[in-house]
């Protein structure tokens, strides 16, 4: 089987690279001009350089092939120009089915987000019935995410065999830029997490989520989403799990939303719109952690086999990457001989 598979150099999709590897695909990857290759480095795979905002340039790429993998997402939670955005995420999804349709490519798998999911403040742990709108969506990331996810569900609908993923929140080995959720790992490891809100998060083992790309192709209904989720955790309980992994103290003051936001409000300001730098937290984060993250993923164990795995060892194959490239000093129990 020949699978075309975008974002092959971000976090989740370089797992998906090595696991359609692991199972004998044959691999064509798409990377853009500005990819770190590091993540794919020694893959058997054929390399294309080219843009989602650019689909048009990626027919070539996608004949030929018996499967489309589309991984690839422009995941920030803060951008200058939305536009970008929504020309890469929705625009740029709904290209590349089109051209998956045009050149007979059998089966598409579509990876969305647990962010299109209608979570609510009260901790109700959701599934994929749960109901849920637009209008609900926070941000640009979240909005075009459910966007784009409705143009995979509309290609279904019209016959086009698409199966939808929708992981949780994926933590392991591997998260070179990082992600928001890499990001938390990096500042508590580096000490500067000095306090905390009252949210939830559903946390995922990442080598999990890339299984389930390869037996979604086989095993996936056409049209269905597929929740891929692990362990429901409040931020705090995070928190002291990864202070349990390395020794180093757990933040103990809760601040709440109203002080968070004033603080991301002037954060984006000052870095942002004045020095043209990523803020260290936006409102959109600020907003969303009003929800709690939680989510349910029967479906995906059912349908698909998927194991819901205990966040441990994932979370300490995140700690040990980040020490080990350099994004943090070595804590407390890697000093004394090894994380415990």
């Amino acid at each position: 089987m020949k699978v075309f598979l975008t974002g092959s150099t971000g976090f989740v999709g370089s797992h998906v690279a090595r696991a359609y590897t692991a199972a004998g695909a044959e691999m064509r990857l798409l990377t853009r001009k500005t990819s770190r290759m590091a993540a794919i480095e020694g893959l058997a795979a054929d390399v294309v350089v080219g843009d989602l905002r650019q689909p048009e340039s990626l027919r070539t790429a996608v004949r030929g092939c018996d499967a489309l993998v589309h991984v690839a997402a422009d995941y920030r939670l803060w951008v200058r120009d939305p536009k970008e955005m929504y020309a890469a995420n929705v625009d740029g999804t709904r290209e590349l089915l089109r051209l998956a349709r045009e050149e007979g490519v059998a089966k598409v798998v579509y990876t969305s987000s647990v962010a299109t999911m209608g979570f609510k403040m009260d901790g109700t742990i959701v599934d994929e019935d749960t109901p849920v709108s637009l209008e609900e969506m926070i941000g640009p990331y979240k909005r075009s995410k459910f966007m784009a996810e409705q143009e995979a569900i509309q290609a279904a609908h019209a016959g086009q065999h698409v199966m939808i993923l929708n992981p949780t929140t994926p933590i392991g080995a591997g998260d070179a830029k990082p992600t928001p959720t890499g990001r938390i790992v990096v500042d508590f490891l580096n000490r500067k997490f000095p306090a905390y809100v009252d949210t939830g998060l559903n946390l995922v083992d990442v080598a999990e989520v890339a299984r389930m790309h390869v037996v979604a192709l086989e095993q996936g209904t056409p049209g269905e989403r597929y929740i891929l989720g692990g362990e429901n955790l409040s931020l705090k309980q995070i928190l002291d799990r990864m202070s349990a992994i390395t020794g180093l103290p757990s933040p103990t003051m809760k601040v709440p939303h109203a002080v968070a936001l004033t603080f991301a409000f002037f954060d984006e300001i000052i870095m942002g719109r004045l020095l043209d730098k990523e803020p260290r937290a936006t409102v959109e984060e600020v907003r969303m952690s009003r929800k709690q993250m939680f989510a349910l993923s029967a479906k995906a164990e059912r349908d698909l086999g998927f194991r819901v795995l205990p966040v441990y060892n994932a979370l300490r194959a995140a700690i040990e990457w980040f020490v080990a490239h350099g994004y943090a000093p070595p804590p407390v129990s890697i000093t004394q001989g090894g994380l415990q």
